[in-house]
């Protein structure tokens, strides 16, 4: 692809003008776990859980593809638990596809998280190698090789609403078990008939891998609004069927949102797997890729300023946006994004929107072809990204509709953004 230098179209969209903006604060319960290790260990210190681990067992733990709050600590303590019970614990990526489909991408991936062997005290095994298990109504179970073969396997993983669809279990402990331990070749299979069965299939998969494999107990940590843990539950294997879909109820309370029901423009700095498996949440932003769910903020233009260096390239959720900076558009790395997308069966999260040179012509350019809204006075939303949402910009136009939202508070008075010497947005960037 050719991308022409843009002076003509700064031309065009000379006479737009950005409003001014205040920062808001948005108001949450602040219920955060403050000594994570004692509040696990205290879950974890159970005669019948130390009872299900025998001296010299090889026990798997896993680890996810998303940027979860505390969770270096919650695999440590869970890998020490393991250590005092006399057997030889080991992590795993259990990511399905991400991480580009590879052992080296999957384990990168945990490392940047902070996941690695010398922070969790064991060893991190990654392989895509898998074996099968089983079949549901025809297409195969398949699961990661190493934990199949091993003694037992403790499920570590956030319980939170998928961004693609609505069921009984959504992202948790049963996916992580049907697609997480599934690598590529599970995730493949279970994906076959796309987002639309993924509710109903989704527990057969892990019906299938639970009834194979020794799984003795699950830690499962919720985040709140500050993308901070609120809760960490421990289940034991025989309760996970029965208990997730009541705690997947509660964290869908805890989502972070925006306060208020719709904007003009929504403007998102940075989007990545990190923050979310659609790069941007759509439970916050409402750019859902599929008509399976539905919620988050309602508006009539999104962009997309950059993509976060934890996403390493993969830029899925970039086509839910209708304009990206050439910043954002410069760091896409096909391969791991097409591989997820193939795998998902979901195309639209990866197609490209229009590519403006800077932040300033991505907004001016927003603000161009906004048909619903006042162009002289927008309502216009500006975020960090969707896990960090305490503290918001809000155009002038907006800020009458915040002064009368109790959770919602004025911190400055509105002015314009500041730009750099190149275009780019420097608010909100750090």
């Amino acid at each position: 692809m050719i991308f022409e230098e843009q002076s003509e179209i700064r031309k065009i969209l000379s006479d737009i003008k950005i409003p001014k903006f205040a920062l808001v604060r948005q108001k949450f319960a602040d219920d955060e776990i403050e000594d994570v290790v004692s509040y696990l260990n205290g879950k974890l210190d159970d005669p019948e859980l130390r009872s299900r681990i025998k001296p010299g067992m090889k026990v798997v733990l896993t680890g996810s593809s998303r940027q979860i709050d505390n969770m270096p600590v919650i695999l440590r303590e869970t890998a020490n638990f393991v250590k005092s019970c006399g057997a030889y614990p080991y992590i795993i990526p259990a990511m399905g596809s991400h991480g580009g489909a590879t052992d080296e991408g999957q384990r990168e991936l945990l490392e940047s998280y902070g996941i690695t062997e010398e922070f969790c005290g064991c060893p991190i095994f990654s392989s895509m190698e898998t074996v099968r298990i089983g079949y549901v109504d025809g297409d195969e179970v398949r699961m990661d090789k190493f934990a199949h073969e091993a003694d037992a396997i403790i499920l570590v993983g956030r319980i939170k609403a998928h961004t693609a669809f609505r069921g009984t279990y959504e992202s948790g402990m049963a996916k992580m078990m049907a697609i997480g331990l599934g690598k590529r070749e599970g995730a493949d299979s279970l994906h076959k008939f796309g987002f639309g069965r993924m509710g109903e299939r989704i527990p057969k998969f892990a019906r299938v891998v639970y009834d194979n494999c020794n799984i003795i107990f699950g830690v499962a940590p919720i985040e709140n609004e500050h993308d901070r843990t609120c809760r960490i539950e421990v289940i034991k294997a025989e309760d996970i069927f029965e208990k997730e879909p009541e705690l997947l109820l509660y964290a869908k309370t805890r989502l972070p949102r925006i306060n208020v029901p719709y904007t003009d423009v929504l403007i998102v700095r940075e989007i990545g797997k990190n923050f979310s498996g659609s790069g941007m949440d759509p439970n916050v932003t409402g750019t859902f890729a599929t008509p399976f769910a539905s919620g988050g903020i309602d508006k009539e233009i999104v962009t997309v300023l950059d993509i976060s260096d934890e996403s390493h390239g993969n830029y899925l959720g970039i086509g839910n946006a209708d304009l990206i900076s050439k910043r954002a558009f410069d760091k896409i790395r096909t391969n791991g994004c097409y591989t997820n997308m193939l795998t998902s069966t979901v195309l639209k999260v990866g197609k490209i929107p229009m590519i403006m040179e800077s932040d300033e012509l991505v907004l001016k350019a927003a603000l161009k072809v906004l048909t619903h809204g006042d162009k002289t006075n927008p309502r216009m939303i500006y975020i960090k990204n969707t896990l960090s949402l305490e503290t918001i910009y809000v155009s002038e136009a907006q800020l009458e509709e915040v002064r009368q939202h109790e959770d919602m508070e004025i911190l400055e008075e509105p002015h314009y953004l500041d730009f750099d010497e190149d275009g780019n947005l420097m608010n909100l960037a750090d």
